[in-house]
C-alpha cells in the first residue's frame, strides 16, 4: 500500500504540481480513501518527502554508479561519460525534475540537492587525488565543488530548457569547460 501511495504521490506531483499537491488528490490517484492514506502517512509532507527522497536517490545512484565504473578511466573521457550518465539520469523523469528544480521551495529541495552534490563531489575529489595529472587546481575539494555545481546546473538547464543544442554539443561544451578549468 505504501508503494501504491508513493507512486500516486509522484503522479500527482508531476501532473498537478507542487502547489496543487494534496492528500485528497494522492488518495484519489491511489484509488483509496483519504482515511486509508492517513494510516500510512501523517500528512502530505511525509508523502512528498518520500517521493522527492526516492527521486534524488535514484538520480544519485545512477550518477555514482557511472562515476564508480569510470574512476580508473583516462582524463577528459571520464568527464564526458559521467556527464552523459548525469544527462541520462535527469532525462529519465524530466517532468519530476522540473517540479523538483523549479517548483519545490528551496528549503524542501536544497538539503537533498546538497547531499547529492557532496556525494558526487567526494567521488570526483577521490578521482583527482588519485590522478593529480588531470588537474592543475591547487585544492581538489574546491575544484570539485566548482566543477560539480557547474556540470549540475548546465545539465539540469539543458534537460529542462531543451535548447537548440544537441546532446553531443552540450557534452563537448561541458567537457571543454571542465578541461579548461581543471588544466588552467
Amino acid at each position: 500500500m505504501v508503494e501504491r501511495i508513493v507512486a500516486a504521490g509522484r503522479e500527482v506531483l508531476v501532473e498537478d504540481g507542487y502547489d496543487a499537491f494534496s492528500t485528497n488528490r494522492v488518495a484519489a490517484a491511489a484509488g483509496i480513501s483519504p482515511g486509508s492514506l492517513y494510516q500510512y502517512f501523517p500528512d502530505k509532507s511525509a508523502i512528498l518527502d518520500l517521493v522527492v527522497d526516492r527521486y534524488t536517490e535514484e538520480t544519485a545512484e545512477r550518477v555514482a554508479a557511472a562515476m564508480s565504473e569510470r574512476i580508473g578511466g583516462i582524463g577528459i573521457e571520464v568527464v564526458r561519460d559521467i556527464v552523459d550518465a548525469l544527462l541520462t539520469a535527469l532525462e529519465a523523469d524530466r517532468a519530476l525534475l522540473r517540479v523538483v528544480a523549479e517548483e519545490l521551495p528551496l528549503a524542501r529541495s536544497g538539503p537533498r540537492r546538497a547531499a547529492l552534490e557532496r556525494r558526487v563531489g567526494e567521488l570526483a575529489a577521490t578521482y583527482l587525488l588519485a590522478r593529480p595529472e588531470h588537474s592543475r587546481r591547487p585544492v581538489p575539494s574546491v575544484s570539485t565543488w566548482v566543477t560539480v555545481l557547474a556540470i549540475e546546473n548546465l545539465a539540469v538547464r539543458w534537460v529542462l530548457d531543451q535548447p537548440a543544442i544537441t546532446r553531443d554539443q552540450i557534452l563537448d561544451e561541458i567537457v571543454a569547460l571542465v578541461a579548461g578549468y581543471l588544466l588552467s
